[in-house]
């Protein structure tokens, strides 16, 4: 008899973001409405920039020569971009990685739902709300126990509220693996350094391993704010690192991205030191042959100084769009949280309305579409999430139709 991992039977009906599309087709075709604003999910608008489709073009011509062609890359990526990644991502900020520590994929959200390949069973804490990954990637492998409707027993929750800046407290029992992203999503809120010194420091107290989500660092604009964990002292030995380049240079459909696994970083088992890049690299060779080789250069090209030049003007629009649209939500009177160091806004709903119910609201009102915060987490409920990566004409016709609201 063919047997199915039963961990699946336990996840809820579908992942949050198909829900939602879901939900906008139907209004769609029920209603034959077309003027629908979606401003819910992270896609990005903005073509990739001219320096890194020059570069993928150049690729391509590369492929049809027999004499520049290239089949299977390495499954840790090509040296030419971890170098690359090496020396333009981390050298600016005095951080010492190896092109052998960095490992290329096809995307932040790959390498954080798979690195629980490697890991064997152990508490796992998570930040509330939360990408939904973390905690869906963990159930599959029967890490979170059971689902309650609102959350999973197996998991321990760190509430980011209002209350508490949005800044999530140290776990009071004791956890093996703890996630983090910042710039966050979904609140897009973020950590200081002296904030997330602390987790490492706690993280090396007590063995904890850090899961470090870092997709969104070129949105920083505060100084005060690091852009990798590894930029604080001691972070090599508790830490991996994801990055990706689907935000920042319009990468969502081409694909690519990378992590950082330090070789400092080890267990004991099976009566000897193991590394966990060497668990990675392992992992990657086996289910993954690498990232594609144009993808691969179009990445490289992001760290000339033309990429630089045209990635950093990308950002700024998004990062317009954001303060754009918190503008008119605050002369409505919402509040909203976010949208400076990261290209999400995190919206209180109007007198305590549940997410789902504005989520309506919006829909049927004004024909925009956000992200209810309910679907992160239980913390996230009374909240919603707005993104920044529309085209600047739908957040001006959002602006007017938010407005006319009647809340």
């Amino acid at each position: 008899m063919i047997r199915v991992n039963d961990n699946y039977l336990k996840l809820p009906g579908s992942y949050l973001f198909a829900n939602i599309a879901a939900k906008a087709r139907a209004f769609r075709q029920t209603l034959a409405v077309d003027d629908v604003i979606s401003l819910g999910i992270g896609d990005v608008t903005q073509p990739v920039c001219d320096a890194a489709v020059a570069a993928m073009h150049d690729a391509v011509d590369e492929l049809s020569r027999v004499e520049s062609f290239h089949g299977y890359g390495p499954e840790q990526g090509y040296e030419f971009l971890r170098q690359a990644i090496a020396a333009g991502d981390y050298a600016p900020r005095g951080v010492k990685i190896s092109p052998d520590e960095i490992f290329v994929s096809d995307g932040a959200k790959s390498d954080t739902g798979n690195i629980v390949d490697i890991l064997g069973a152990g508490r796992v804490a998570v930040t509330d709300p939360v990408y939904p990954v973390y905690v869906d990637s963990n159930a599959m492998a029967g890490r979170a126990g059971d689902y309650t409707g609102t959350r999973w027993s197996g998991l321990t929750y760190l509430p980011c509220t209002e209350d508490n800046g949005f800044v999530p407290q140290l776990p009071s029992e004791k956890v093996d693996v703890v996630y983090l992203c910042f710039p966050n999503n979904p609140m897009g809120t973020v950590l200081t350094k002296d904030e997330l010194a602390k987790w490492v420091e706690w993280a090396m107290a007590n063995d904890v391993l850090i899961l470090y989500d870092s997709a969104y660092e070129a949105f920083i604009t505060n100084p005060a704010v690091p852009h990798s964990i590894f930029e604080i002292e001691g972070a090599r030995n508790v830490a991996i690192e994801f990055r990706s380049y689907s935000k920042t240079a319009g990468f969502t459909g081409v694909r690519c991205g990378y992590a950082v696994i330090p070789d400092e970083l080890a267990v004991e088992a099976g009566g000897r030191t193991v590394r966990l890049n060497e668990l990675w690299k392992r992992r990657q060779c086996t289910k993954f042959n690498g990232a594609s080789y144009i993808s691969q250069r179009g990445a490289a090209a992001i760290y000339t100084e033309e990429g630089r030049r045209q990635t950093r003007s990308t950002i700024e629009y998004y990062l317009s769009n954001a303060a754009y649209l918190k503008g008119a939500l605050t002369e409505m009177g919402l509040t909203a949280f976010g949208g400076t160091d990261a290209p999400y806004l995190w919206v209180k709903t109007p007198a305590g309305m549940p997410s789902w119910d504005f989520f309506d609201v919006l829909l049927r009102q004004a024909h925009l579409i956000c992200t209810p915060g309910a679907g992160f987490g239980p913390s996230g409920e009374g909240f919603v999430r707005f993104t920044a990566f529309g085209r600047r004409e739908s957040y001006v016709e959002a602006a007017r139709r938010l407005k006319k609201l009647n809340i």
